[in-house]
């Protein structure tokens, strides 16, 4: 009997919950189903499930397998599906892991239509701006936002993240406009706690970096806070586009040192170099790459 037969009859078992039940759901003798599961477990050299006369008990190993093992049946299932029907609607569950604040904005109104399109299938989504495990928690996707370091991922970039200095208009009546570099050490500043926390790094038109040490007035793991932070005159912030675009349309935040850049980074779509990349994963990494692109709408304001 193959793998994947075995591991559908494993999940019957956890999910019926004992052998009995599960054959007579599956209409095999309960014989069978046991010689199944010791077949599985002997192939993985781990116990599954701690079964005794009376009642059947999954383990640690078995939890995360039965898992890891809806994914791939699920998998297999669409990939059939997909196969012989390619105007079909996707099915099962997609886990994502996404960044707080790009999440919530632009991944949010790209998630309502995609899902529109496709009623039958699950999210799961997790907010967060830290790294998560993705072969840990389960993830299908994350979408990060950076420089990629771990080369257990594969990556498909979905869009650049320009990255600019801005302030109020009022902020800047009280305190000055910074005319160089130099002079943000004599202004407040405003610092995304997850990135480098006591230096900025400008680029002139002639390529050339200047690292300025900086003391920030306020400190926060969030941009939307610090955006409307800065919105309130409280200081000057770097941050990327994709959060100020609302701000700088209508003039609520102004650029600062306009002649000098701030070093752009991509998001991207993020998944493990060892998993199958599912039917359901790849055509949302499509869809979003339309969404987004080269040119993300976040970047077309005046």
């Amino acid at each position: 009997m193959g793998q994947l037969e075995n591991m559908r009859v494993f999940i019957r078992v956890v999910e019926a919950g004992g052998i009995g039940l599960a054959a007579k759901q599956l209409n095999i003798a309960k014989s069978v189903v046991s010689r199944r599961l010791a077949e599985l477990e002997t192939r993985l050299g781990v116990t599954l499930l701690n079964r005794t006369t009376r009642a059947t008990s999954i383990t640690e190993a078995g939890s995360v397998y039965y898992t890891h093992a809806l994914r791939i049946v699920g998998d297999v299932t669409e990939l059939y599906k997909m196969t012989s029907d390619p105007q079909t609607s996707l099915k099962g569950t997609l886990r994502l892991a996404a960044p707080l604040s790009f999440g919530l904005t632009h991944l949010t109104p790209a998630l309502d239509t995609f899902t529109k399109e496709h009623p039958e299938l699950t999210l799961y989504v997790d907010f967060s701006d830290q790294h998560i495990d993705l072969i840990e928690g389960g993830y299908d996707l994350a979408f990060r936002i950076g420089n990629l370091e771990s080369s257990t991922l594969k990556a498909r970039r979905l869009s650049p993240i320009n990255i600019i200095m801005c302030a109020s208009p009022d902020y800047l009546d009280k305190w000055g406009t910074p005319e160089k570099p130099d002079d943000l050490k004599h202004h407040q500043l405003l610092q995304y706690t997850l990135g480098s926390m006591n230096s900025w790094k400008l680029v002139d038109k002639k390529n050339q970096e200047t690292v300025i040490a900086i003391e920030a007035k306020i400190l926060a793991n969030n941009g939307d806070f610090l955006r409307e932070m800065a919105i309130t005159g409280h200081g000057i912030l770097i941050s990327p586009t994709f959060i100020l675009w609302q701000s700088l349309s209508p003039g609520k935040l102004v650029r600062v040192l306009p002649e000098y850049s701030v070093p752009s980074s991509n998001a991207y779509a993020v998944y493990p170099k060892t998993r199958y990349l599912s039917q359901r994963a790849r055509l949302l990494i499509d869809y979003l790459l339309e969404q987004f692109g080269d040119n993300p709408y976040w970047d077309q304001h005046p």
